[in-house]
């Protein structure tokens, strides 16, 4: 049965800040810090990134909606950069995929090293642009993940037991249909990835997405909940070709 890797009440896995002692210490070291950038285009990109930093820009969910109508002064949209080595620092922390399922909080200051603070609040990552040669950061688009909002997550999906999995020991293969599924989620309760135990499975079980096990308020974002998010199927072996007389 597929279970969430955490419970929802308080081993989320968000970088916010929390009351509760069994969070982690590093809260303050994943509060991602940004500045605003009023010039747009690659030459003015370019020199951000020769100067340590990663073009971003700040969205909230409305905007994401084809049929948006909301101003700018609602939708809350920002132009700024962010450090890259702060930004390096989280991804090997987090890991991708997670990087675009786990929240943060954000702060805009007024300038590098300014404490002048123009804006905070709680973002989810939900594009990450790299360089296809090297893999270096080139953008970031984060969306505003206010407690009380809902927002569309692609949740990645995680197997574990195969280590003990009677039909991969039969000789079977795990196929994985679907490595991440869709949710809409409440800010606050946004799950970093989803766990799906194989550890029963034997050659032809499969499990669906009606069997994960979510918190009652999100959303499965899929047409079609029969869909199987993993199977066993039987390896197949050539049979070789019989000898020449």
């Amino acid at each position: 049965m597929a279970r969430w890797w955490r419970s929802a009440t308080n081993n989320l896995r968000t970088a916010v800040s929390s009351h509760s002692s069994s969070q982690p210490s590093s809260a303050g070291y994943h509060t991602i810090q940004a500045i605003p950038r009023e010039c747009v285009g690659n030459r003015v990109s370019s020199r951000d990134r020769a100067q340590g930093r990663i073009p971003a820009v700040v969205i909230s969910q409305q905007l994401l909606q084809k049929d948006s109508t909301a101003p700018r002064s609602i939708s809350r949209k920002h132009l700024v950069t962010t450090e890259w080595k702060q930004i390096q620092a989280i991804l090997k922390s987090v890991e991708l995929p997670f990087f675009c399922s786990t929240t943060f909080p954000l702060q805009i200051r007024a300038g590098s090293g300014s404490s002048h603070l123009l804006e905070s609040g709680t973002v989810l990552p939900i594009k990450i642009h790299r360089d296809e040669a090297t893999g270096k950061v080139l953008n970031l688009v984060f969306v505003w993940a206010d407690d009380g909002s809902e927002l569309k997550v692609d949740v990645p999906v995680v197997f574990k037991g195969e280590d003990v999995c009677p039909g991969l020991q039969k000789g079977g293969h795990l196929n994985r249909v679907r490595t991440s599924l869709k949710y809409l989620c409440p800010a606050e309760l946004i799950p970093p990835k989803i766990e799906v135990d194989v550890s029963n499975l034997d050659i032809g079980d499969r499990i669906f997405m009606r069997d994960v096990e979510v918190h009652p308020s999100l959303k499965l974002l899929s047409k079609n909940e029969n869909m199987p998010i993993c199977k066993i199927v039987a390896t197949k072996w050539e049979n070789p070709e019989p000898a020449s007389l």
